[in-house]
């Protein structure tokens, strides 16, 4: 089975047997049904980001997969998109300040850390596995773009407005969600800016 996305659009869900169900319309018009990748239900983690997007009045959903999507380019490959349209989410540390910084790049994209330096006004560092996950509640390879433990700095790579949807983690290393580029600059309060 693939993720809806690469001729997909936004997905909706609802449940057949024992098993969460993704309903998308394809740009042809005709319903494409997937499992929720042989999962019955989302982890804790990826569960979170899910009942967030709901508070938050969306109905994207969160897809779960038994294989990894922790690289940009896994990512990619389950959702069938274009490498660009998958969000990394970079956390960096100011060395004077210790304020934590995150960075939604694109997959295709290399982080110019003199540019986020500018945009932060102090030296940063990136940030160690502890420290991303004491200020996002994730570990890396999982973190979201929303549902943070503390509101963080965030910058959003300006390339992403190149596309329609894009893909971003939803909590663990396994599961991606799908939106568009202007939501997630509503959802993140993100400083759209070059990052490379």
């Amino acid at each position: 089975m693939t993720a809806v996305g690469h001729g997909g659009r936004y997905g909706r869900s609802s449940t057949r047997g024992n098993k969460s169900v993704i309903a998308s319309c394809n740009w042809d018009g005709n319903d494409i049904v997937i499992y929720n990748m042989g999962m019955t239900t989302l982890s804790p983690s990826a569960q979170k980001i899910q009942d967030l997007l709901t508070s938050l009045g969306y109905d994207y959903t969160v897809i779960e997969h038994t294989e990894s999507t922790r690289t940009a380019q896994e990512a990619a490959d389950r959702a069938g998109c274009e490498l660009g349209q998958i969000v990394k989410s970079l956390i960096f540390k100011g060395k004077q300040t210790g304020k934590p910084i995150l960075v939604l790049t694109s997959g295709a994209n290399r982080v110019d850390e003199k540019r986020i330096r500018e945009y932060a006004g102090e030296e940063i560092g990136k940030a160690d596995a502890d420290f991303a996950r004491a200020v996002t509640g994730f570990a890396i390879g999982g973190v979201p773009p929303i549902g943070h433990v503390q509101k963080i700095e965030t910058y959003l790579d300006d390339d992403f407005l190149h596309y329609e949807s894009v893909w971003a983690a939803a909590g663990n290393p396994n599961a991606i969600f799908e939106l568009p580029p202007k939501v997630l600059i509503q959802i993140t309060d993100a400083k759209v800016v070059v990052v490379k």
